[in-house]
């Protein structure tokens, strides 16, 4: 079963939207992207009602910011772990912690703004556990996989062909990395690497992370090995 995958800018990050017998998307960017959502949408020729689930990866800001405002142009449920409920329920602005000097950098600039910085909350639907979910009866041939380390509820979406939506488990853009490769902020870094580990073993080919483009996932096969 073919997918289809339409990358939408929706701030400092992207979504996914993955169209098959059915329509998901992957993460709902920084606050106030709803147009941003619907004018991808409109380029990919999908109806907005199409979109059956929104599958936020983490609940950091930049991946839940517009999840309330997707939800009411779409209809669609929201999933995201249930370690990470509250955050976008009460709208927390959790950062983690840096674990490259640039990392640590990094997020110690962006704490500065983080008080300017406003989610709404939204109201989670689907509440993952640590076995995932099947995205089998909503048409896309995959699974929801619990893949923590950068946070201990970030969550990845697994096509069977190897296509791995993996929100902050990797990166790839600049200010962050300058080529892809692990993220530079996890809350355990060793988690991040068994999660990898069990992505690789399962049969990921090719991972697409929010911050930047696609690429090959033997570059994370190297890094860990």
């Amino acid at each position: 079963m073919a997918v289809d995958i339409f990358q939408i800018e929706l701030g400092f990050d992207q979504c996914y939207v993955l169209k098959s017998d059915g329509v998901i998307a992957v993460d709902a960017g920084a606050p106030n992207k709803g147009r941003n959502f619907l004018r991808g949408l409109e380029r990919a020729s999908i109806n907005p009602q199409e979109v059956q689930l929104i599958v936020i990866t983490h609940g950091h800001w930049d991946h839940v910011g517009s999840a309330g405002e997707l939800k009411a142009i779409t209809g669609a449920k929201l999933a995201m772990h249930r370690r990470e409920v509250n955050w976008l329920e009460q709208s927390l602005t959790l950062l983690p912690p840096g674990i490259t000097l640039w990392g640590r950098i990094f997020i110690s600039l962006h704490k500065k703004f983080m008080p300017l910085i406003n989610i709404p909350p939204a109201k989670v639907d689907v509440a993952l556990d640590d076995e995932g979910l099947s995205l089998s009866d909503y048409g896309i041939p995959g699974r929801i996989l619990h893949t923590p380390g950068h946070s201990s509820g970030s969550v990845s979406v697994l096509l069977e062909t190897g296509e791995a939506f993996v929100g902050d488990l990797a990166m790839n853009s600049f200010p962050l990395r300058f080529s892809p490769g692990l993220p530079i902020f996890a809350e355990d870094q060793a988690a991040v690497i068994e999660s990898w580990r069990s992505l690789l073993d399962k049969g990921a080919t090719t991972v697409y992370p929010a911050h930047g483009k696609p690429f090959p996932a033997e570059v994370i096969r190297k890094a860990i090995s």
